[in-house]
């Protein structure tokens, strides 16, 4: 059986984030997705690769609270 393509709100439910989150993935760090006229568009078996392989891991350098 294909494969069904999801839309932005699909991927957020599936991944637990919000549009925004998924956006600044788009952009900044790679997540696969594919433009489809006006709309974003994931195949999950490439989203779930690309989680897999660290794309979704919090890589921000956040100071730590001075105590």
């Amino acid at each position: 059986m294909e494969e069904r393509w999801l839309k932005v709100d699909d991927i957020c439910r599936y991944l637990s984030v919000t549009n925004e989150t998924v956006y600044k993935w788009i952009e900044h760090r790679g997540m696969p997705a594919h433009r489809v006229g006006r709309r974003w568009m994931f195949k999950q078996g490439e989203v779930d690769n690309w989680v897999q392989t660290g794309g979704a891991g919090d890589k921000s350098n956040r100071r730590k609270s001075e105590s």
